[in-house]
Order: C-alpha cells, then sequence, then structure tokens
C-alpha cells in the first residue's frame, strides 16, 4: 500500500511539473499602461482601442507561435508615481514579459526607470520628452520620435510658406512641453525668428485670458502652442474671443490633432495648423487599411496616437515571435534586432547623438479644413492644400 501511494505521489509530481509549464504558457502576457481615467483619457481610449485591435488580429493569425498573445492593460491616471506602481505591479505580479504603453512623458520616465532597474524590456509607444532615451537604458526602446524631432516639418513649412519674424511659444509646464518648447525655441533662434512671448503655464487652467492679454500686446506673426487637448480647445477658443490673429497658430502635436480638439473648440479650430507624425493617406503598409477599420468599429476617427499605439502592438508580436526565449535579455536583443514595416512606418532602433535604442521617423504638419484634419506638408504627401494666408474676418464671421 505504501509503495502504492508514493508512487502515486511521484506520479501526482511528475503530472504537475508537466502540467504547470502548459498552464504558464496559455497567454504571453504583456503589460500596456496607458492614462485610461484622468485628464489625459482620451488619449488613452484611443490607444487601448489601437492596442485591442491589433491584438484581435494577432491573435486570430496564430499569436505567439500558436500561443495567444494577452495584454494586461494598468490605469496610470497620468500620474508619474501612479505610472510606476503600475509598472510594479505588472512585473512583479502579473509576471509580463515586457511592457508596452506609456503615454505623458513624465510617467514615462518614472515606467522607464522602473522598467530598467528591473531589466525589463519597455517599448514606448508616445512619451516623447528627449531625455527618456539619453539616459543609455538598455532595457527601453522608443517607437516614436522624440519631442526635438517634431517640428522638422513645421520648419521647413516656416521656411518656405510663412516666412514669419516673431514668435509667441506657449506650452504646458511638464516634462512633454518644457522639452518640445525649448527645442522649438531652438529652432526659431536658428531661423533668426524673434521670440516675443516664451510662456508656460499649468496644465487644467480654465482662464488663459491673462495669458493671452500678453500674447496681443507682443502681436507675434505666428503662434507655438504645446498642450494637451482641453488646454489646446480653451486656448483657441479663447483667443477667438480676444480677436488674436497672428498669420497662423500652429500646434505641437498632442492635443491638436485629436478629434476631441475640434469637437470642444468648435469653429476656434478652423486653420489651426499642427505638427504631427502620421496621416491614414501616407504610403505606410497598412495605414488606410487600419484607419478604416478603426472607423468602422469605433464609429470614430483615429490620428497618430492610435496609430503608434496599433504599430507598437505588431511590433511587440514581432519580437515575441523572433525571441529565442521569454528571458529578458533575449527579448531586449530581438527588440535591438528589429526592422520592420508598420502603418506608423519603419520601425528600426538605432543610437544618434545622445539617443539610445531610438526609432527615427518623418513628421508632417496637418490643417483642420472644414472640421476635418488634413494632411498639408510636405506638398508631395498631401491629402488637401494648406489654407494660407488665413483671412481671420472671414473665418471668424
Amino acid at each position: 500500500m505504501k509503495k502504492w501511494f508514493s508512487a502515486f505521489l511521484v506520479g501526482l509530481a511528475v503530472l504537475a511539473i508537466c502540467v504547470a509549464p502548459a498552464m504558464a504558457e496559455d497567454t504571453v502576457k504583456v503589460g500596456i499602461i496607458l492614462p485610461l481615467t484622468g485628464s489625459q483619457a482620451s488619449f488613452g481610449e484611443i490607444e487601448k482601442n489601437s492596442f485591442d485591435m491589433a491584438l484581435a488580429e494577432i491573435n486570430a493569425a496564430g499569436g505567439i507561435n500558436g500561443t495567444p498573445l494577452e495584454f494586461i492593460y494598468e490605469d496610470d491616471t497620468g500620474r508619474p508615481e501612479v505610472g510606476s506602481s503600475a509598472a510594479e505591479k505588472l512585473i512583479t505580479q502579473d509576471q509580463v514579459v515586457m511592457l508596452g504603453g506609456g503615454y505623458s512623458s513624465s510617467v514615462c520616465a518614472n515606467i522607464a526607470s522602473t522598467a530598467e532597474s528591473n531589466a525589463m524590456p519597455f517599448l514606448i509607444n508616445t512619451g516623447s520628452a528627449d531625455n527618456i532615451t539619453e539616459h543609455g537604458y538598455q532595457y527601453v526602446f522608443r517607437l516614436n520620435p522624440p519631442a526635438s524631432e517634431y517640428p522638422k516639418a513645421t520648419e521647413s513649412f516656416l521656411q518656405d510658406v510663412v516666412q514669419p519674424e516673431t514668435c509667441a511659444i506657449l506650452f504646458e509646464n511638464s516634462n512633454f512641453g518644457t522639452s518640445s518648447s525649448d527645442k522649438f525655441k531652438a529652432l526659431c533662434e536658428r531661423l533668426g525668428i524673434e521670440v516675443v512671448l516664451f510662456e508656460a503655464y499649468e496644465h487644467g487652467a480654465v482662464d488663459f485670458k491673462p495669458l493671452l492679454i500678453k500674447v496681443k500686446a507682443a502681436n507675434p506673426d505666428i503662434i507655438y502652442m504645446v498642450s494637451y487637448v482641453m488646454d489646446a480647445s480653451l486656448i483657441m477658443k479663447q483667443s477667438v474671443q480676444l480677436q488674436i490673429t497672428p498669420q497662423a497658430f500652429i500646434g505641437g502635436g498632442a492635443g491638436f490633432t485629436l478629434p476631441e480638439f475640434q469637437e470642444n473648440a468648435g469653429s476656434a479650430s478652423e486653420k489651426v495648423f499642427s505638427a504631427t507624425l502620421w496621416y491614414q493617406t501616407l504610403p505606410y503598409e497598412g495605414a488606410q487599411e487600419y484607419y478604416d477599420k478603426y472607423m468602422e468599429q469605433f464609429g470614430a476617427p483615429t490620428e497618430y496616437h492610435g496609430a503608434e499605439a496599433y504599430a507598437a502592438a505588431y511590433v511587440i508580436a514581432d519580437v515575441l515571435t523572433r525571441t529565442a526565449s521569454f528571458s529578458n535579455d533575449d527579448i531586449r536583443t530581438a527588440l535591438s534586432e528589429t526592422n520592420m514595416e508598420t502603418v506608423f512606418g519603419h520601425v528600426e532602433f538605432i543610437s544618434y547623438d545622445e539617443k539610445t535604442n531610438q526609432n527615427s521617423v518623418p513628421t508632417y504638419m496637418v490643417q483642420w479644413i472644414d472640421g476635418k484634419l488634413e494632411l498639408v506638408w510636405p506638398e508631395d504627401v498631401q491629402s488637401a492644400p494648406y489654407v494660407y494666408p488665413i483671412d481671420w474676418a472671414a473665418e471668424r464671421q
């Protein structure tokens, strides 16, 4: 009896050994950290929708070498300390094989530090402050370009079309806002454009009129703004109320490309330009198809933030399919060897200047024309001709 029972226990142990790995490998888990509530939730929603779309397609095509891919979402609420906690939970409790997501630069910086200290591969798809990839991190990779590169197309547009002499720069006092505005100020100085006003504001303000009165007094040729969506909408509405009429309003990406900007700003969004990283008609593999499927599934347009998330999901799947194992070091190696085409363009992580593991892509300019976001610069890829000069009196009748 004892021999039989001992043999039974040995059999159970063997069965447990055999079954445990199978259970552990029911899915390949990846942690995705996004702002799903709070003031940045509009960005989190468009990115989560895009991650989910891609995930369904990836699993329908066989997942990760036959094993389903699973995204475990954590809400960073737009707060850096919550982002750190979310990363720790995903790494230690959920035991994900890598991290993705990352919207706000301030939050991304904390997640990146946590990921690096845990030797956990982290693919950033949006957080863009330059210094995030300037620490020499080995496990942190970034799909989108750094903030300093957002105005590359804007620079040629200013030189070739607007040719301004003066500029006012308004920006949110955050990691992203400060990094972006500093780089644009340096660009202005390089082009010989006098910066007559350089002003930060606190996120979430409801009355921008004191700041905008300063702008009106400075009477700049162009106004460049680095703002998230609600601030961007209020700045434009209150600019109309104060009858501020520069040669051009130009957003630095972020809130100025979201559908919510036009919905909230209404007619005040008309003819506003913005830097952007993507547009659906660009000759990127699957770009228009992604846009059309998003419209069909969610009944609303998508833009560059969604395209970043959708592309990041496919990069994650490609990396996990190629990796020699799910160890941190093997996944990091597979990330470093990425070389693929996505709806967001070519993805290849390189080191240049002070940056490591950084993807580099072209940038573009869009303009709100008759309630629709159009790609207007460079001219060889535009979806519609830009409107310039702008007759503000006619626009605001």
